[in-house]
Order: structure tokens, then sequence, then C-alpha cells
């Protein structure tokens, strides 16, 4: 069999920038593709990057050449497999079980919603990343992580700084030592908390961690505790302002929205459209083949969900938003053992209470010159701003 052809003209500034187009080509000329800019073969149709997600025998999430061990100063469940994986994500499992996100999380952000909302001036225009989407993010994670001293501004910076460090694939030195800067202030807070929550046990992630029967190395308690902070913000920001933009672009949607109250899938087609998370990375175990393309034994793969979410085959028009979508099987928060831990917080935040929040706050919001949003990302993705009138 053939291996993958290569794409060599691609950069990582036309990825970031807009990789959309390489992908739609893609889906159609070589859907197995290695992309020598990253380093990787990417796969672009749904049907491949969900067959590589559900089966971990044939494809580890361990990857040893990403900048994420360096980053993360540790081996994360994010790179772990089978027992291992699953006792590490079963540690922190309990902090997001359906009783604590209906009696204490969902009403946690619920305040915290109304408290941001009311900071936000009428009548002027205002940026929704940094005054709202981002800092509401960052509070409600750091309440669930156990976190509460640290700042909405420590918060983001800390999951900026592992994300920028874990996506250096051209190993620059500034964003590992912008990372390493983070790491100690983590380290300092995550030790200061230990005494407290065992003293005091509670539902967070940290006090569940250290107080479990059996509990998980120290180690790996913090890897896990920052893999949280690392992922935990940009999703629901990026969401929140992804299906905000999409809502205000389409005044017919939002308007149907409203009457039927089917703010849900609003959420869902905001994610599908432009993916928080738009790639993963998996080895193959053994010597494989996928659309008849020898993949050798340690090819390391990108399932490419950005593009997997407008596959052809699924999706009419999958490139453009529509929140009147009827059947929506997106790939936005993963497949197999590695489904988000979070997704159904995700949901109950953004779905369930905040969209109808700001909009009864806000029912003539608009949106100020779309064309000034500017979106960017690669590994991760969402509009840098979102500059609104609230009335």
């Amino acid at each position: 069999m053939p291996l993958a052809p290569v794409e060599d003209k691609v950069t990582i500034t036309e990825l970031v920038e807009n990789p959309y187009p390489l992908y739609r080509r893609l889906r159609s000329e070589a859907p197995v593709c290695a992309v020598k800019a990253v380093g990787r073969v990417m796969l672009t149709k749904a049907s491949d990057t969900r067959a590589v997600k559900d089966d971990p025998d044939t494809w580890s999430s361990d990857d040893p050449n990403t900048p994420m061990k360096r980053a993360f100063q540790a081996h994360t469940l994010m790179r772990k497999d089978g027992e291992e994986h699953k006792a590490e994500r079963g540690a922190m499992m309990p902090t997001f079980s359906p009783r604590n996100l209906k009696t204490l999380w969902g009403p946690a952000y619920e305040t915290f919603a109304g408290r941001y909302l009311d900071r936000l001036p009428r009548d002027e225009v205002v940026d929704l990343f940094p005054t709202l989407a981002g800092p509401l993010a960052a509070r409600i994670l750091a309440e669930i992580l156990g976190l509460p001293e640290a700042s909405d501004d420590d918060m983001q910076f800390w999951s900026q700084a592992l994300i920028d460090g874990a996506g250096n694939f051209g190993w620059q030195d500034e964003p590992f030592e912008r990372v390493d800067r983070a790491h100690m202030a983590m380290n300092a807070l995550l030790e200061k908390n230990v005494d407290r929550y065992r003293a005091e046990p509670d539902q967070t992630a940290l006090s569940v961690m250290i107080n479990a029967d059996d509990p998980i190395a120290w180690s790996q308690i913090v890897a896990n505790i920052k893999i949280a902070i690392g992922g935990g913000i940009n999703e629901p920001r990026d969401a929140l302002l992804t299906v905000l933009y999409g809502l205000l672009t389409n005044p017919d949607q939002l308007d149907e929205v409203k009457r039927s109250g089917n703010w849900g899938a609003a959420f869902e087609e905001a994610v599908r459209w432009v993916a928080p998370i738009q790639v993963s990375a998996r080895r193959a175990t053994r010597d494989t083949e996928i659309r008849g393309i020898d993949l050798p034994k340690d090819t390391v793969v990108m399932t490419i969900q950005a593009s997997a979410n407008h596959d052809e085959d699924l999706f009419e028009d999958g490139h453009l938003f529509n929140a009147l979508r009827a059947k929506n099987p997106h790939q936005s928060f993963g497949s197999g053992p590695h489904h988000c831990m979070g997704a159904h917080l995700a949901r109950m935040m953004l779905g369930k209470i905040m969209l109808p929040m700001i909009f009864d706050r806000f029912p003539n919001m608009e949106l100020v010159d779309p064309s000034s949003v500017v979106w960017r990302g690669f590994g991760f993705r969402g509009p840098l701003n979102l500059p609104v009138r609230l009335n």
C-alpha cells in the first residue's frame, strides 16, 4: 500500500489564520495526508477521525514528540492510555457528577454570570472577550478546581501559557519560559491549599483527589489540575463568543431560537461550526492502514475534528452557522476514552444558563462591525474579540 501523500507548501501561519480551506481541499483530494509543517498525518474525514478515537488499542494517546510534556512539566492523563488513564480521569470525575453539576456548579455559575453581566456598560461598545467570556470562564473554573484565591487574570494567564507551551511545535524559548513562570505560581497555590482541604473536604477537584480512599500520586494531581486549567477556560470562552457571533450575524435564526428556547441547539452548532479544540494527536501502536494508505507503527496522526465537523458526508453547508440544523453529530467533545470530561458542564453553563440570561438582559444586543472580529488558532480556535453594543 502507498504511504500518505505529502503536503509541503502549507505553513503554520496559514493553519493558525484560517485552516478551513486546506481541510476542505484535503477532504476532497487527500483525506489521509502528511502535512510537513506539523510533522503529522492529517485525517480530515469524520468517519476516520471517529474510528481512530474509538480504537485506543491501535491508536495511543501517547505522542512523545509533542511539546506537551515539556510545557506541563509532566506526563498528563491526556497522553495516557488504558488503566493508567482511567485511574487518573476517575480521580477527578466525582467533581463533575450530575448531582454536583445540578446542586453546586450550576447555581455557582448562575450567580457569577449575573455578577459579571451586571458589570457590563449599556448603550456603548464593549468587547465581550476581556469583559465577560474570559473572566467568567476563569472564575467558575477556579471555584470548581478548588483554587478560589486565584484571580481571573491569574487563571487566564496560566491557561494561555499552558496552551501556548503545549502548542509550541517550533520549540521556541519564550513560550516555555512563560509557562515555567506560570508553574511556579500554580505549584505554590496548590501546595498552600492541601492542608485546608484535608481539614475541610468539599467537592472541588483538588479536594476530591487528595481525599480519595486511594489517591493518585501528588505529582499527577498537580498535572491534572493544570490540564483542567489549560483546557477549561478557552473552551467555554471561545464557545460563548462563537455562538454569540453566529446568532448575532444570523438574526432570523436568533429570533427562532428565542421563540423556541432551544439555546442548547445553538450552543451545539457553535462548537460544531468552529470547534474550540480543533485537532488531537494519536500514535499507531502497530502497522495499520486507513483508506488504503499505509501507516507504519509509531506514525502520528492528527484527527482534525474541525474538519470532521464540516464533512460533506454529514453536513449540508457545513461551513455555515445554522442554529436550526436538524442533525448535528459533531466531534468537538471527542470520542472514546478521552471524551471531554467537562462536556456536560459546558452544555449546562452556556446552553442552559448563559445564552437565555444574556439575551434576556440585552434583547437588542448588536454586533458592531462583524468584519472586525479576528479568528485565530490551529490547535485551539476562537474569536479574539467580540465588539457588541448592549441594549
